[in-house]
C-alpha cells in the first residue's frame, strides 16, 4: 500500500494570496499533477490539517476543485485554520466524518492498514488540544483491535520540535497522548502536519513525523525565541509505503529538476 501525505495547503479563495505572497492554489495544483505522475500511483490520499487558511466554506470548495484530478480515497482531519462544521459539510459523502462532535474516526477493512484520525482543533487559536474526551476514545478505539496495523494522523504534533514560536503553539495533552499510546504497539506511524518541515522523532516508542507543505516553509530556526516566519523553500510531501509489516517513509520534492541520469552506461560501467 502506498499512501500520499499532504498537508497545510492553506488554500484560500480564488486570486488570494496567503501572507500576500503565497500563492497556495497554484502550488497545490503542482503536487497534484506530481503525484498523477507518480507509478505505481497512491492508494489513498491522507491530508493532515489547515487545508484551507480561513476556514470559510468557500474555501473548501475551492479546495476541493484543486484536488478533484487524484481520484485515490481522501483522508482528511482538521488543523487550525479549518472551521469544523465546513470541513465536515464539504468532506460528508465520504461517508468516515462523524455527523457531529469532534472529527474523530477509524477506518476499518477497507486497507491494510486501520486508520485513525484525531481532532486536534481549539477554535480560534493558533495551538492544539487532545482533551480529555478525544483521549479516551482514542484509547478506546484502539483497544478494540489491538492486532492490527494502525496509521494515526493528527495535525499538531505531539511533540516538542525546538522551533519555538511553533512549540508555543504546539500540542495540550501530549504527555498523556504518549501514555496511550505506549500502550499500543500496533501503531505503526503517526502522522503529522503544522510545521510545515520534515521532522521525525519518536513519542511513546511510537514514530511520528510531520510533512512539509506544498507550499510554503516554517523558516527552520532551532531557538526557543524564534520569530515566526516561513521561507519559500522546495515545496513537498511525504510518501508512505507499507509493505513486509512496516512503514517506509519518502520525501517528495513537487517541481521538475534536472534529470534523471543513469549511474552505468550500456555496457553496465559506472559513469566517471
Amino acid at each position: 500500500m502506498l499512501i500520499a501525505q499532504i498537508t497545510d495547503t492553506h488554500i484560500k479563495l480564488p486570486g488570494k494570496l496567503a501572507y500576500r505572497r503565497v500563492d497556495t492554489a497554484a502550488m497545490l495544483q503542482r503536487c497534484v499533477a506530481d503525484v498523477l505522475k507518480l507509478d505505481p500511483q497512491p492508494d489513498l490520499i491522507v491530508m493532515s490539517g489547515d487545508l484551507v487558511d480561513l476556514g470559510r466554506a468557500e474555501e473548501y470548495v475551492f479546495l476541493k476543485t484543486l484536488l478533484a484530478p487524484l481520484k485515490q480515497p481522501l483522508v482528511v482531519v482538521p488543523g487550525n485554520h479549518d472551521d469544523r462544521d465546513a470541513l465536515r459539510a464539504a468532506f460528508a459523502a465520504d461517508g468516515y466524518l462523524p455527523a457531529s462532535g469532534f472529527l474523530q474516526f477509524v477506518i476499518e477493512n477497507r486497507f491494510p492498514l486501520r486508520i485513525i484520525g484525531l481532532d486536534t482543533l481549539v477554535p480560534n487559536s493558533g495551538r492544539g488540544e487532545l482533551c480529555s474526551e478525544r483521549l479516551e476514545w482514542l484509547d478506546a478505539t484502539l483497544s478494540q483491535a489491538t492486532d492490527k496495523p494502525t496509521l494515526v494522523v493528527m495535525h499538531h504534533p505531539p511533540f516538542v520540535t525546538g522551533i519555538g514560536h511553533m512549540d508555543d503553539i504546539g500540542l495540550t495533552g501530549r504527555e498523556a497522548f504518549a501514555e496511550i499510546v505506549s500502550r499500543h504497539p500496533q501503531i505503526e506511524l503517526i502522522l503529522c502536519g503544522h510545521l510545515h518541515r520534515n521532522i521525525q522523532t519518536t513519542v511513546g516508542g511510537r514514530r511520528v513525523l510531520t510533512s512539509p507543505s506544498p507550499a510554503h516553509q516554517v523558516a527552520l530556526d532551532i531557538r526557543p525565541d524564534a520569530p515566526s516566519r516561513f521561507r519559500m523553500e522546495p515545496p513537498g510531501y511525504m510518501l508512505h509505503w507499507w509493505a513486509d509489516g512496516h512503514i517506509v517513509s519518502h520525501g517528495a520534492v513537487v517541481g521538475d529538476y534536472d534529470g534523471p541520469y543513469p549511474f552505468f552506461d550500456a555496457d553496465g560501467q559506472l559513469i566517471d
